[in-house]
């Protein structure tokens, strides 16, 4: 194979993954708006290989919406529900995992066809098979999520909803950055960006530990607590913090606490970003890394906005959706920031 034909291919397999993680993308946002909506518990059974088609006919709603009265979402929040309310969570639910089993095909039929027809970059391959294998498993993960709702306290537990959008961002992160080392090389003069190529994979981690904890924040409904800023209530340190037995499981059961250090972790996030974007760009020797720098901190700002709006009105769905998505959209930007430092040439 010439180096025509491997970067020719190189452009066909960006392509092929810049879709597919927009695609995630969408998921994820459309995970935020189920959840926001509380929609997940309407489907009550999981048909990994069927039940692409929803409910056709009066009858058929009818028998899918009695499922639904046995458990104890029905019985203990929406009892008297009309049939007409039922359809609306229940398409919102269905809609997310027909596009979940959409990926799959959108990701597995062209991987197999590049790979038979020798298209992928030498070492290419291994990485995305993981990246089916964790589709695959983000599934089972999902229904695991749900079924922690469908017992006596309807509400999925927070500790599976984080791993369920963990996994998630991780496999939109894994596709962005092999999109990033499968483009043609811009190289940049490692001069000034050595000690920021050193601490941004750490920075790339802690934008997504605080998706993370804003996992925690919506599993919990914590943002509801105190819908104040800056204060929470009439002080900055709310009472109660940390007053569970033990202390450390406050920071991932108690409202106050997770709230708290959600408020906190995101103020050490917005100094450290600002500072790395703008000594990024007074070192950075192009203009490609400036703008990096640049639409780094313009997301930033964009996100802490999103953020005081959402916990200002009590979390509106658009809000909600926004906010979930702006926190993916900054943790793009620090990978393409993280790319541009680490892959820099001498």
């Amino acid at each position: 194979m010439t180096t025509f034909e491997q970067n020719q291919y190189n452009r066909q397999v960006v392509r092929w993954l810049t879709l597919c993680a927009t695609v995630v993308f969408g998921m994820i946002l459309l995970g935020g708006v189920t959840r926001l909506t509380h929609s997940g518990l309407s489907m009550v059974d999981w048909r990994p290989l069927v039940g692409v088609i929803p409910p056709i006919g009066e009858q058929e709603w009818l028998a899918t919406f009695d499922k639904y009265k046995q458990f104890p979402e029905y019985q203990k929040i929406n009892k008297g529900m009309s049939l007409d309310g039922f359809k609306v969570i229940f398409m919102y639910e269905y809609l997310h995992r027909v596009l979940g089993r959409f990926i799959g095909v959108l990701f597995a039929i062209p991987f197999f066809y590049f790979a038979l027809r020798k298209r992928l970059r030498p070492g290419l391959t291994p990485h995305l098979f993981v990246l089916l294998t964790m589709g695959g498993l983000q599934g089972l993960l999902g229904w695991y999520m749900v079924k922690s709702g469908l017992v006596d306290n309807p509400r999925v537990s927070q500790y599976r909803l984080a791993a369920h959008l963990g996994v998630a961002v991780v496999i939109y992160t894994y596709m962005v950055w092999l999109v990033l080392e499968l483009r043609p090389a811009a190289h940049t003069a490692l001069s000034g960006l050595t000690r920021y190529a050193r601490w941004s994979p750490l920075l790339v981690g802690l934008v997504y530990l605080m998706i993370l904890s804003g996992a925690l924040v919506a599993g919990t409904r914590a943002g509801l607590v105190y819908p104040t800023w800056p204060l929470m209530g009439d002080s900055f340190v709310p009472p109660g913090l940390y007053a569970m037995n033990p202390a450390w499981l406050a920071a991932f059961e108690d409202v106050v606490t997770i709230q708290f250090n959600h408020r906190m972790f995101a103020y050490l996030l917005f100094l450290v970003l600002n500072l790395f974007a703008f000594q990024v760009y007074r070192h950075a020797p192009d203009r490609r890394v400036r703008t990096a720098a640049v639409i780094l901190a313009v997301v930033l700002w964009m996100q802490v906005v999103l953020g005081i709006s959402a916990l200002l009105q009590q979390v509106p769905v658009w809000l909600g959706a926004a906010h979930q998505g702006g926190a993916v959209l900054l943790l793009t930007a620090m990978l393409y920031v993280s790319h541009c430092v680490m892959r820099a040439k001498p």
